[in-house]
């Protein structure tokens, strides 16, 4: 089974993805996790509210996400982007099904009501935030979809233990979800050819890591990459053996990624 988890770029190729999973699907099952993060930007911009992005103490960005925020979250995650991947699905002859984490308790997180951001050089504590990080998956609904034919197409939010919707990290919760199902492979992609060194110069690709050395390589890691190492230091600490890196532009972005094109933590 190989779990690939998506980018929420507006350059993935979401053709090449649709025939490489087509094609894979053949051999084994899948299930594709995304995001859609530029998705989100565009529809607040339209609906005129703000998306507020902040930094944690440790230099980690995320979004923070008070309840006028998480509609317009839902609207674009778990409504736009995940039907219209879903179709684009069907046409490539794929049968898929859209879920939220919320859909069947598909993820579970621990809410975290308040965090701590740097801004402008000062710590500070947010409140009423709506997130949270996932800490179980149902195994059990996405075995049944498996079994019986169908791709799971899912992204955030999750749903809280207190069962709150609840934004959170789709790199992390990707990473878990790996984990329960006792997966070997992972597959991130991303609008770059894999973790560089500067993340100016697209030729400055890291092309190997070792699995128990990930923390050497978090310093190449800006803004969201540094989610997404995390996320793989989660799943091979899960037992996930090899992740891979890939550039979801390419004509093939799944089989490049797979091939070694792009970064591979073994």
């Amino acid at each position: 089974m190989l779990l690939i988890k998506t980018g929420g770029g507006k350059d993935i190729n979401w053709d090449g993805v649709c025939r490489d999973v087509a094609e894979i699907r053949a051999t084994e099952p899948v299930i594709l996790v995304h995001g859609a993060s530029v998705r989100r930007d565009e529809l607040a911009a339209r609906l005129s509210v703000p998306v507020r992005k902040v930094v944690s103490p440790s230099g980690v960005s995320s979004v923070y996400t008070n309840a006028e925020a998480m509609e317009v979250f839902l609207m674009a995650y778990a409504g736009l982007a995940n039907k219209q991947i879903v179709a684009r699905f069907q046409n490539h002859g794929v049968n898929a099904v859209g879920l939220s984490g919320v859909d069947g308790r598909l993820w579970q997180a621990k809410a975290k009501k308040e965090i701590l951001i740097v801004e402008n050089g000062k710590t500070k504590l947010l409140k009423d935030n709506l997130s949270g990080r996932v800490e179980t998956t149902n195994v059990g609904l996405l075995r049944i979809l498996l079994d019986h034919g169908y791709l799971p197409v899912v992204c955030p939010p999750a749903l809280s233990f207190e069962n709150e919707i609840v934004n959170t990290d789709n790199d992390t919760a990707a990473a878990v979800m790996a984990g329960e199902l006792g997966l070997e492979r992972m597959v991130y992609l991303f609008e770059a050819p894999g973790l560089l060194r500067d993340p100016n110069d697209e030729t400055s690709l890291i092309s190997r890591i070792d699995r128990f050395k990930i923390e050497e390589f978090l310093p190449f890691a800006r803004e969201r990459m540094k989610k997404k190492l995390l996320g793989v230091k989660r799943a091979v600490d899960a037992g996930v053996k090899t992740v891979y890196f890939g550039d979801g532009r390419t004509p093939n972005p799944v089989k490049d990624a797979l091939a070694g094109k792009g970064t591979v933590i073994a």
